[in-house]
């Protein structure tokens, strides 16, 4: 389910030519994911990188995530 959540996330992911000819990429909904690369196979792959950080972080904290084609990651709390 994680692989699947990380995938749909990454295909809502806006891509940018900043004036000093470097790429830019976030993710609607996702503040603080983003990243800025010399390339875009670089840039998307620093944006997936941060994408997995940020997720780890929120959910290790129990902190809500967005709810992404469906799939809603939460931590419940086991016995």
């Amino acid at each position: 389910m994680l692989t699947k959540y990380l995938r749909a996330a990454m295909h809502g992911a806006k891509y940018e030519l900043t004036e000093e000819d470097r790429h830019y990429a976030s993710i609607p909904g996702f503040e603080g994911v983003w990243a800025d690369a010399a390339s875009l196979e670089e840039c998307r792959d620093e944006l997936e990188e941060v994408l997995e950080e940020w997720l780890l972080f929120r959910l290790s904290r129990q902190l809500p995530v967005p709810i992404v084609d469906g799939i809603d990651l939460v931590v419940r709390e086991v016995a």
